[in-house]
């Protein structure tokens, strides 16, 4: 089996170094905009061969990590060069855009649209690892416009992989995903910009900084090329999430100048509920190991 992977980055690397522990007898092709991710995906053996344009019609399975504005360009005329019987699948954070992108072409059964819910705030073919997904949720939108053959395939291979999968309309995923994880990243990066933009003295960062700040701003070390694209895409779920987010902050900046320390209290309290939430989490991530 031809397995062809368009960026080499974290996502991209990981699930080409998966299908080489899970998929027996599979060749891996590799391509990246970026030459030096390439060649160092080639040279840790990610991959086993540079992917060219004049090779899509040769692949199995061709799977698209790259930016969400770059899988707009680049799907249209990927599905047209495939063979009969290949598989697209991206792997991007935002699903409505090019799912309605891709719903009259011809092709658009060999397509399927997914987002494991997996990564780290690491980047690059170098970090990469096989186990990733291991446990991690795989989203997959629109399956009944794929075709049910190749839609089975992709099942196993990310069961293969001990992915879990769950379904769920593009529309949906985008406003859900734009509360559980979009809104975490705008978080991040702000408050990344708030302490750099405050505290001057790089070395009291360093030495005050705690394990709660560090947790807080480590997905501000993420890519912008990622994720500014991603903002894009799913602009108005995020600016409705940010309304809410704005108000709760605008509320608890009221109650602080108020010195109404009880409001607080039982805000932060209630908001406690959240432990429930993280731990039912958690207590399944430790079940299935």
């Amino acid at each position: 089996m031809k397995i062809g992977i368009i960026g080499l980055g974290l996502i991209g690397g990981s699930f080409a170094l998966a299908a080489r522990k899970y998929t027996v007898g599979v060749s891996l092709y590799g391509q990246d905009a970026n030459p030096d991710h390439l060649a160092t995906a080639l040279a840790l053996g990610i991959v086993d061969h540079p992917l060219e344009g004049e090779q899509y019609a040769s692949m199995d399975v061709i799977l698209l990590a790259i930016p969400v504005d770059a899988c707009l360009t680049l799907a249209l005329p990927l599905l047209d060069q495939i063979n009969d019987n290949a598989l697209v699948l991206d792997v991007g954070s935002t699903k409505a855009a090019i799912c309605k992108l891709l719903e009259l072409h011809p092709r658009r059964n060999q397509f399927l649209a997914t987002h494991p819910i997996a990564g780290t705030e690491f980047s690059g073919p170098s970090a990469a690892f096989a186990e990733l997904f291991v446990h991690q949720a795989q989203i997959l939108c629109e399956t009944h416009k794929t075709r049910p053959d190749l839609l089975e395939w992709a099942t196993q291979w990310f069961r293969n992989m001990n992915m879990e999968i769950h379904e769920m309309e593009a529309e949906a995923h985008d406003k859900h995903i734009a509360y559980v994880s979009h809104i975490s990243h705008i978080s991040s990066f702000m408050l990344g910009k708030t302490v750099i933009e405050k505290e001057k003295d790089e070395r009291t960062i360093f030495k005050m900084a705690g394990s709660g700040f560090a947790s807080t701003v480590r997905l501000a070390k993420s890519s912008p090329e990622m994720w500014t694209p991603i903002f894009k895409q799913n602009k108005e779920n995020i600016l409705e999430v940010l309304k809410e987010y704005i108000s709760n902050l605008e509320d608890f900046e009221r109650h602080l100048k108020a010195e109404n320390y009880d409001q607080l209290f039982e805000q932060m309290k209630n908001t406690n509920a959240i432990r429930t939430i993280l731990a039912g989490i958690n207590e399944k991530n430790i079940t299935n190991q």
